[in-house]
Formats: structure tokens, C-alpha cells, sequence
């Protein structure tokens, strides 16, 4: 497979375009490259054509003619339009097919392409969109690492990438790909007691996102576990541990937990 294979990228939405604006302008994946399709393209022609690649409503002329195809569609739409490639054949020469859709296995992929085609299974979220995302990997039976490897070029100019056994995929769903939504309340919540205390809601609010960008950065560059940073900030009789047992007495471990929990189980039936 070349460097730059010929990449159709079906579904044209928040991932599809971060997807195709990270390979064009962070990586220099070259624009002519890549062929989008999505029912509607009208919608969203202003932004193809800025990133300078194909944009149609026919997805199978897209599929026909690339190495890797990216379906980026919503799990309800996944079996017609894989069915559609299916019966045109597009689909016959194989390419590698990565799927974002949530809940979707790759039992299922494999169930719904021809027999021998190279599957791989991904989940990005949201903060993909400014190239400071995660997603995770699972490769199908049968994908080489070479072909994994591609799978990973489309992902790795949006932030970081990680390969897992597809067993984790729900879980990785409920917390990464949900987590921002969860992430938004917390710092909502952040700002309002800031704002409480008599900050400018503005100030309140730049205040807790940077604190909370600067404590994931240190989890992620230090490699130390959350409490052990956690401990070196909280001094014996402060305000921290003040407010700490205060979190503490309304369970928000445990709601945070049992909210991952929660967006895992039905993260399992989206497919």
C-alpha cells in the first residue's frame, strides 16, 4: 500500500471533516487523495472544497477506487450502506475498512463485506476536531501490521492513538468517546462555584479549563497516578482537602464511575 493511498471517506459530519482536516493540513496528506461522499453534500461543500478534496453523493464511485476506506456514518446507517457497496461491488477488490461507529463489532463489519476484506474497528472523540484527541484501534482477524499501521496515520495527526484487544471497545466508548460530554459538566460545574465565590463567569471559566488542561498534562507527561499528584496538592488542614471531603460527601467518585458504566452498557447496543 502506498503512503498515501487513495482514501474515500464516507459520511462527511464533525469526524469525517476533522478527519480529512487533520490528514490535509496538520499531516500533508495530499487532498487529491481523498474522496468523501455523503447523501447531502450541499451542506458541507463549503468545507471540501476549502481542504481542496472530492466531495460527492456516491459513495460507491468513492469506494471503487481507494486503498482504505473510513466509514464515519452513525451505527444506524452502517448495514444499508454497507449492504448498497456490497451489492455493486464495490467492495470486491478489498480495500482496508476502518469503522468509527459506536457499537458496531467487527463480527458485524465482517458479516456485512465481502469475505477476506481487512477490518479495523476505531473510536476517536470529539476533541479529534483540534488535533488534541484519542482514539483507539482493534484490528480485525487477518490485518497485518502494515495495514494497522495505516489505520493509525488517519488518526495520529488528531492526537493519540492506542491499539486494544476489541473486547475493551465498549468500555473505551463510555469513557473517551462520552468522557468530553462529562468533561463539559465538570468544568461547567468548576466555573459556577468560581463564579459563586465572585469571579467574572468569563474568568471563572478560563480559569477551570486551563487548570483541567494542565492536570491532564501533568498526568500524561509525568506518568504518575492522579493520587499521588493529587496528594502533593492537598496539605494538612487546607483548603484542598476542605474541598475535597466535601466532593467526597456527595459520591462523586462513584457517580463519575457509574456514569462510565452507564454510557459503556449502551455504548454495547448502539450496534
Amino acid at each position: 500500500m502506498s503512503r498515501h493511498p487513495q482514501l474515500a471517506i464516507l459520511g462527511f459530519g464533525t469526524m469525517g471533516q476533522a478527519i480529512s482536516a487533520g490528514l490535509v493540513e496538520a499531516s500533508g496528506y495530499p487532498a487529491k487523495r481523498i474522496h468523501a461522499a455523503t447523501p447531502h453534500p450541499a451542506s458541507s461543500r463549503a468545507r471540501a472544497e476549502a481542504l481542496g478534496i472530492a466531495l460527492s453523493d456516491d459513495a460507491n464511485s468513492a469506494v471503487r477506487g481507494a486503498e482504505v476506506v473510513l466509514l464515519c456514518v452513525k451505527p444506524k446507517e452502517l448495514k444499508g450502506l454497507l449492504a448498497g457497496l456490497s451489492a455493486s461491488g464495490a467492495l470486491d477488490h478489498h480495500p482496508l475498512v476502518v469503522s468509527i461507529a459506536a457499537g458496531t463489532t467487527l463480527a458485524f463489519l465482517a458479516a456485512h463485506t465481502p469475505a477476506g476484506t481487512p477490518l479495523v474497528r476505531a473510536m476517536p472523540n470529539t476533541p479529534c476536531s483540534i488535533r488534541r484527541g484519542m482514539t483507539v484501534l482493534a484490528a480485525g482477524q487477518g490485518v497485518s501490521e502494515a495495514q494497522l499501521g495505516q489505520a493509525r496515520t488517519l488518526f495520529e495527526p488528531l492526537g493519540r492513538v492506542m491499539d486494544l484487544d476489541e473486547r475493551h471497545m465498549d468500555a473505551v466508548t463510555g469513557l473517551s468517546a462520552s468522557g468530553p460530554a462529562f468533561m463539559f459538566v465538570i468544568l461547567e460545574a468548576l466555573a459556577e462555584g468560581g463564579v459563586q465565590c465572585g469571579l467574572p463567569r468569563a474568568v471563572a471559566l478560563e480559569l477551570a479549563a486551563q487548570m483541567t488542561l494542565g492536570a491532564a498534562s501533568m498526568v500524561l507527561e509525568t506518568g504518575r497516578h492522579p493520587a499521588a499528584l493529587k496528594d502533593e496538592v492537598t496539605t494538612p488542614a487546607g483548603c484542598t482537602i476542605a474541598g475535597l471531603l466535601a466532593l467526597e460527601d456527595g459520591r462523586i467518585r462513584s457517580v463519575v464511575a457509574r456514569g462510565i458504566e452507564r454510557a459503556t452498557q449502551v455504548a454495547a447496543g448502539l450496534g
